[in-house]
Order: C-alpha cells, then sequence, then structure tokens
C-alpha cells in the first residue's frame, strides 16, 4: 500500500488501543486516530483519550462532535416514535454506530486515507454496520480489522499491549 495513512475508529479501550500499535508497529502505516462523540464525552475524557492517543503513537487525534447530527437523523425519532427493542431497550446504540461509520468516512476522505481500521472483534453487529458503511461509501478504501482477523483473545490483546511497553 503506498498510501501508508489509515484513519482508526478510536474508543481508547483495549481492542482499538491494540489496533493503534498494530497498525502502526507491524503494518507500518501512519495511524490518524479519530473518536466520534456522539454524547457523554467530558472534558476530562476528552483529554484523557487525547493523552492516550499520543502515547501509543500515533500521528494525529481528532474528536469529531457529532452530537448534533446524532439527534437530528437519529435520536430525535427514536423519541418521537418511542422506538424500543422488547418494549424496554432504547435502539440508539445500533443507530450511534452508523453516525459513527458516516463520520469516519468524512475523515478519511479528509485524509484522503488508504484504509480505515476498526476494533471490532467479530463477535456482535457492530462490524457489519462499520463495514457496511465504508463499503458502501468508500467502496476502494481498505478496510482492517485486526481483532477480527487475527482471532485474538482480550487476553493476548493484553499480553501484546504489555510486550510493546517493556519496548
Amino acid at each position: 500500500m503506498e498510501n501508508k495513512n489509515v484513519i482508526l475508529a478510536f474508543s481508547g479501550g483495549l481492542d482499538t488501543s491494540f489496533c493503534a500499535l498494530y497498525l502502526k508497529n507491524e503494518l507500518g502505516l501512519t495511524v490518524h486516530a479519530v473518536t466520534v462523540d456522539t454524547g457523554g464525552l467530558t472534558d476530562k475524557d476528552k483529554v484523557q483519550l487525547e493523552k492516550h492517543a499520543h502515547a501509543l503513537g500515533v500521528a494525529s487525534f481528532k474528536i469529531v462532535d457529532a452530537k448534533t447530527s446524532y439527534y437530528q437523523k437519529v435520536i430525535k425519532y427514536l423519541v418521537f416514535g418511542n422506538i424500543l427493542k422488547n418494549n424496554t431497550y432504547p435502539l440508539s446504540v445500533s443507530a450511534e454506530r452508523i453516525i459513527q461509520a458516516l463520520t469516519i468516512v468524512e475523515e478519511a476522505k479528509l485524509f484522503g486515507a488508504a484504509a480505515i481500521a476498526h476494533g471490532s472483534t467479530g463477535a456482535g453487529n457492530d462490524q457489519v454496520r462499520f463495514d457496511m458503511a465504508f463499503h458502501i461509501l468508500l467502496p476502494n478504501v481498505k478496510i482492517i480489522t485486526p481483532i477480527r482477523d487475527l482471532k485474538l483473545s482480550r487476553q493476548e490483546e493484553i499480553d501484546y499491549l504489555k510486550r510493546m511497553a517493556l519496548k
């Protein structure tokens, strides 16, 4: 891959922390970490996320404020329609992933990124939501999913991060 820029959908958790180091150290990519704020991040959280991303060696870190978009495109309709799964659980989380994916696509376009990476494990539907949006909206951009592709356990991720910390 000639263009080494990859946008990493970054939460700062175990999976995306592993991805940041793996993409940089093992694949030789230039990692641009992007966190999509759909609400719930405090100023302290934002500062900690940025420090954490830079400690992992990312080339750049950005928080994109998507709260208004999330509300206008999704939440207000879920509230108006009283949309609940099993009459108890708001369907906002699955819809949130779509807003995050759309935002990551826009960032990938801005960077002219050759790839987008995310930390989905292969369990659950988030991987489908991310991958479908990326495939449809940026069909020529490679999608990298290290946790899923390498079939890593959480312990293997932790062990890798510990090894990298010792270097």
